[in-house]
């Protein structure tokens, strides 16, 4: 398992690389409500005080970055058939 700060770090970056994906993809839909889902948690400052958070906040982001990472691999898959 990872450590907290950087789950917090792919997080982000994961919002960032959703955030690019074409408005003409099937998926860019699906990554935009994961991508708010996933700044909403970020926002709650999760990363205030790493320590005194609870380990469901972060199951819940792990979980989040699992869906974000699929959306973007069903993204490119979509680029290779067009």
């Amino acid at each position: 398992m990872i450590n907290h700060e950087k789950q917090i770090e792919i997080a982000r970056e994961l919002t960032h690389k959703l955030e690019r994906l074409s408005a003409d993809s099937s998926w860019a839909h699906h990554a935009s409500g994961l991508r708010g889902s996933l700044l909403k948690l970020l926002d709650e400052n999760i990363n205030s005080d790493i320590n005194s958070q609870s380990n469901e906040r972060f199951n819940q982001l792990a979980s989040l970055i699992e869906i974000g990472f699929q959306i973007l691999e069903n993204a490119a898959r979509e680029i290779n058939y067009r």
